[in-house]
């Protein structure tokens, strides 16, 4: 379909997934969980206009969206039970007073191998490092899982002393005030806006374990 990274997970290693987005939760005959990666261009965090990174995000949202359909379509004509979790929506958790996608995009990313969860809350891959956005499906399909990965963060802390924010203070991100800073209309530009990244910007595997990037 076009991704480049794609694993898989069962069921049984969502285990800590919070009250009503556990997989089950959406899909009770899942048995498995197929997650996806396309690779963010790392040149948008060179630039000066937030532009090209906005829109980048934007149009790689609609992109793994679509694979997600086309996936869950090929599949259904082979007889199985598929359906697409959205790569950028959120619903309120009131239990745990968060935000969540209905199943943990970066969650199911590890759980299939695809990479491990930064200290700045990121998912970073080997080979494209926090550059990359993630898209899912559950299935009833049992099928085979992928190996877990081991850490890729080292918690070096940059992230954390460059967040201007101070959303990474506590183990678990500060939502509201990541948000809060990074997102909203620009009145400049009289435009909605991502404005800020440093944490991928700092980190020293934001190109994957074998790479790094400084501008």
């Amino acid at each position: 379909m076009g991704a480049d990274l794609c694993g898989i997970a069962g069921p049984g290693r969502f285990r800590e997934a919070p009250q009503g987005f556990h997989p089950q939760d959406v899909l009770p005959q899942c048995r498995s969980v197929i997650s996806f990666a396309c690779r963010f261009p790392v040149g948008t965090l060179a630039c000066k206009t937030a532009v090209p990174y906005t829109r980048t995000r934007n149009s790689i949202t609609a992109k793994l969206d679509a694979m997600a359909l086309d996936l869950c379509a090929a599949l259904e004509q082979e007889g199985a039970l598929a359906v697409p979790i959205p790569t950028n929506e959120s619903l309120w958790d009131a239990n745990t007073g968060r935000w969540r996608s209905i199943i943990s995009q970066k969650h199911a990313a590890q759980a299939a191998g695809l990479g491990t969860i930064g200290r700045h809350s990121l998912l970073i891959t080997p080979e494209f490092g926090s550059m990359v956005w993630l898209g899912a499906i559950l299935s009833n399909l049992e099928l085979e899982e992928d190996p877990l990965l081991e850490p890729l963060c080292d918690n070096c802390n940059l992230c954390v002393e460059a967040c201007p924010a101070n959303a990474l203070e506590q183990p678990e991100i500060c939502q509201q005030s990541c948000w809060g800073y990074a997102f909203g209309d620009c009145e400049e530009t009289k435009s909605w806006q991502i404005s800020c990244h440093k944490c991928r910007d700092i980190c020293p595997y934001n190109l994957g374990s074998k790479n790094k990037l400084s501008f």
